[in-house]
């Protein structure tokens, strides 16, 4: 667990749940992109603080709910974030098992966020068929692009059950395609631009919970 020894100092604590792209696999801290959206917020007047994160790369959601269990983290947040799912396309888990316990992280994210549901977000998963390491890997970048729509189909329908904002950044890291840019240095994960760009699409949304 990554700890923000600073985040009393904010009107607003920031929990980000998740895997490699919350933990930002191959790039600066600072390039996160649940970082950079606490600092475009704080740009905004909004005074929440860098997130506490509970993230590793490879992580599905068994190890995400395992994670957060050996945590023993009881503290209470203004805002809490979610995105995991993408190591169980990778694994080829099915997507009844993600639904079942992707409903159970919302739950655990809704009591993080002090039983306010309206705190609590969900991005998508990115579309990892896009990188250059999915390109050399032999397999079919057709087939991981519609596996992660039936796992973000699924994650979206979830949400919406529960009352929780769902945000689509799925398409925008289809964007990175081609462009060296917006990969990081790895091949298989983004870079601090593309996490700029679901940062930036997430502001609006997010500033209206706060």
């Amino acid at each position: 667990m990554v700890i923000n020894p600073d985040a009393s100092a904010h009107a607003h604590t920031y929990l980000a749940l998740g895997d490699s792209y919350t933990i930002g696999e191959s790039v600066p801290a600072r390039d996160r992109w649940s970082v950079q959206l606490a600092g475009l917020l704080r740009k905004e007047g909004v005074d929440v603080a860098d997130p506490d994160m509970i993230a590793r790369t490879g992580w599905t959601t068994s190890e995400l709910t395992e994670a957060i269990q050996r945590s023993g983290n009881q503290k209470t947040y203004g805002l809490v974030s979610l995105l995991i799912g993408v190591n169980n396309q990778y694994r080829g888990q099915d997507t009844n098992r993600y639904r079942t316990e992707f409903r159970n992280l919302l739950q655990t994210a809704i009591r993080f966020a002090g039983n306010k549901r309206g705190r609590v977000f969900v991005l998508s998963i990115p579309d990892w068929g896009m990188t250059p390491y999915a390109a050399n890997s032999g397999r079919d970048r057709q087939q991981i692009a519609r596996e992660i729509d039936a796992f973000n189909a699924v994650a979206q329908e979830e949400c919406q059950k529960a009352g929780i904002v769902y945000i689509d950044i799925t398409l925008i890291s289809r964007t990175a395609a081609g462009d060296a840019s917006q990969i990081a240095e790895d091949g298989l994960h983004f870079s601090g631009k593309q996490y700029r760009l679901w940062a930036e699409k997430a502001l609006p949304v997010v500033k209206k919970l706060l």
